[in-house]
């Protein structure tokens, strides 16, 4: 498994993340304070932490999949991305689709953060793009 230095800025020690298995690919990342969120809506959640990523990497914040199943809450923007040139405090756009106002505290796991690679394309304009069996088909056109 590849591994490499991500420098943290922290408002509290007790909200840096960490990985939880030896395999996990994402770490849980914490409300830095108390809130609610009414049923249907959405809001900003801060989580007190600042990443410097390196070079060719971005983090990508998802969703709990516990907090989804058992709370109905979860990421608008999923996957959120943190670019390598960001500097600002990571926040968390979370929405409550339950029928219920759902409560958080500080240090309660909102979200998911995986770290990857980032490759970027040279985009070229043509008049034609090659042919394939699929062709333009799309939104259920494979029968799903």
């Amino acid at each position: 498994m590849q591994t490499f230095t991500v420098k943290i800025k922290a408002d509290d020690k007790s909200l840096i993340p960490e990985y939880k298995s030896t395999l996990a690919a994402g770490v849980d990342l914490m409300s830095s304070g108390d809130g609610e969120i009414a049923s249907g809506e959405y809001t900003l959640v801060k989580t007190g932490i600042s990443i410097e990523l390196p070079e060719g990497y971005e983090a990508q914040v998802r969703p709990r999949s516990g907090l989804a199943l058992k709370q109905g809450v979860t990421v608008l923007n999923t996957p959120g991305t943190i670019d390598a040139d960001y500097r600002g405090e990571i926040g968390v756009i979370l929405i409550n689709h339950s029928s219920e106002t759902f409560t958080y505290k500080k240090g309660d796991r909102i979200a998911q953060m995986v770290i990857a690679p980032v490759v970027q394309a040279d985009f070229i304009q043509v008049d034609d793009l090659s042919d394939t069996d699929r062709g333009s088909g799309g939104f259920g056109h494979t029968g799903v």
